[in-house]
């Protein structure tokens, strides 16, 4: 049985360079001064308001229990994206990027109208938590309560949550490329489905940005 433990501070929790192996502490010493600093991830459940609607395109974010670094093995990680694309397959969402961090996980996900992205992360969480428990012998808790989510209405805003998914791992010290990650879509095999074209050009003026606080 895998039995895991780790501390945290009370109150916000933190993220910062995640690391697999003596090479990743490696790159992590060599990153300029400043790089890697620790932010902390906001704590909250789903927007209701995005609950019910038609076709729906979200960021999702959703953390370990504790920040501990339950999905750093190739075992969980693995069976993460197993878990990802069991859904996609049965349907429960449209799956156009995913990146599986030591702690977190993010997915850039397109739901049916009959789909809540409570629902969604739901499978996503559980499923991996029933299996995890019972083919690598997690413990429960697995996850932090709530996820954080960001609802996606314009090409750009999709393009730039793609280019942050992407450059997760670099920034986590975990590979020097994203295309290098393994438990990224970035790396090369995976098969994904075409962002939606319902998307909007955005307006002109306006500015969209990924919350400082994500991992």
């Amino acid at each position: 049985m895998f039995d895991h433990h780790c501390i945290t501070a009370d109150g916000v929790r933190f993220v910062s360079g995640h690391r697999f192996s003596d090479d990743a502490n490696a790159l992590k010493r060599s990153a300029p001064s400043g790089a890697g600093v620790e932010m902390p991830i906001p704590i909250r459940n789903a927007d209701r308001s995005h609950v019910i609607a038609s076709e729906r395109t979200f960021f999702v974010t959703s953390s370990t229990w504790g920040r501990c670094g339950l999905l750093q093995s190739t075992r969980a990680a693995g069976l993460l994206i197993d878990v990802l694309y069991h859904y996609r397959e049965q349907r429960k969402y449209f799956l156009h990027e995913f990146v599986i961090m030591p702690d977190h996980f993010h997915v850039l996900i397109t739901l049916g109208a009959e789909m809540t992205v409570e629902k969604a992360v739901q499978f996503i969480k559980g499923g991996f938590s029933f299996r995890a428990g019972r083919e690598l012998g997690f413990r429960a808790p697995v996850w932090q309560k709530g996820f954080s989510e960001i609802r996606v209405n314009e090409r750009e805003a999709f393009l730039k949550i793609v280019e942050y998914i992407h450059a997760n791992p670099e920034k986590g010290f975990l590979a020097t490329a994203g295309a290098d990650y393994p438990y990224s879509s970035a790396h090369s095999g995976f098969e994904l489905d075409a962002p939606p074209q319902r998307l909007k050009a955005l307006i002109e003026g306006a500015a969209f940005g990924i919350a400082k606080a994500m991992p």
